[in-house]
């Protein structure tokens, strides 16, 4: 058993808990929330017994052996330092931090104790993921990649009401880059590795966060660009184009419907039922991780996770999204 503390008492750490316990080897032992009543009320919804308000403490205990981390963005590093240093492996949801040097931090922390750190970054390691790694040579030389996200939010209109919640504050290290925009660098970043170049293009709002966004990207032989939104939808899907074909993707962070359409004219379905709910396989995953005594995933690898680092530290860099996080 690896018994799991989370962070954050959220709809997405109910998601985590949910696809992770249909995996014999977890379980779930402790919750931490700032306030007692809600630590408690969480906990109790999914029977478990013992629930902090205190990170020290819960980092000191003998009773975990991972944490799942799902707390506001600004947030991820020192909580994940704390955690590393204290010889928990931590899963940490994407984007895994504000920046470079708060990543380089917790690389540090879990180098220097021996434990394993991993970005929660769902899509690479869905079925469909590897689908596309196993008929991506079918593409011929590859010259271009598309990646689209555009997710009208459920906060903007309470945002133009004149509420700023968190999605829209750049004080919890958020924005439309950091929250959907990595959903299509990252993958990229995976397949293609880092880019040469990068140029980035955004709407600002007036919180101080970018509503939406574009990037291009310039690899030796190919190019990229992705786009990305909080503020509209777009119905387009992804594609990888190739020389010989052309892959295309329905929705780049849940990957359910993949085709080829070659040059000839004829289309071949490589789509991967999900058997599982979509957070199961990197669940899956980090307790493999853990119980190999490995400290690194090769797919979600700390190089990928710097990689994609970096891409948004420059993209923010140029469209002038600056996070408090970014003073320290």
């Amino acid at each position: 058993m690896i018994r799991f503390g989370v962070i954050g008492t959220n709809w997405i750490t109910e998601s985590f808990i949910n696809a992770a316990t249909e995996i014999e080897d977890f379980k779930l032992t402790a919750v931490y929330s700032r306030t007692e009543d809600r630590a408690s009320e969480f906990a109790a919804k999914f029977n478990v017994s013992t629930y902090y308000t205190n990170l020290e403490e819960m980092a000191q205990s003998q009773d975990i052996d991972a944490i799942y981390i799902a707390s506001p963005n600004s947030f991820h590093s020192k909580q994940a330092v704390l955690f590393l240093q204290n010889g928990k492996h931590v899963l940490c949801e994407k984007p895994i931090a504000s920046n470079s040097i708060e990543l380089q931090q917790m690389i540090d922390a879990a180098k220097n104790n021996q434990v394993l750190l991993m970005e929660a970054l769902k899509t690479t390691f869905l079925p469909g993921f590897r689908s596309i790694q196993e008929h991506l040579h079918k593409l011929g030389e590859i010259r271009h990649y598309f990646g689209s996200f555009c997710q009208y939010s459920s906060r903007y209109d309470a945002y133009k009401s004149g509420t700023v919640l968190n999605a829209f504050n750049p004080i919890f290290s958020n924005g439309a880059i950091m929250d959907i925009g990595v959903y299509t660098i990252y993958p990229m970043v995976v397949l293609f590795g880092k880019p040469d170049e990068v140029k980035a293009n955004a709407i600002m709002l007036e919180s101080g966060v970018d509503g939406q966004g574009s990037l291009l990207f310039k690899y030796p032989e190919m190019t990229g660009t992705v786009m990305y939104s909080k503020i509209s939808n777009s119905y387009i899907p992804s594609e990888i184009q190739g020389e010989n074909g052309t892959m295309i993707i329905d929705n780049i962070h849940t990957l359910e419907k993949i085709n080829i359409q070659y040059r000839d004219g004829s289309v071949e379905d490589i789509s991967v039922p999900i058997e599982h709910h979509s957070m199961y396989y990197e669940a899956k995953e980090f307790i493999e991780l853990i119980k190999n005594k490995e400290v690194e995933s090769n797919i979600n690898s700390l190089q990928h996770s710097q990689f994609t680092t970096q891409v948004l530290d420059e993209a923010r860099k140029q469209i002038g999204l600056v996070f408090p996080a970014d003073q320290i």
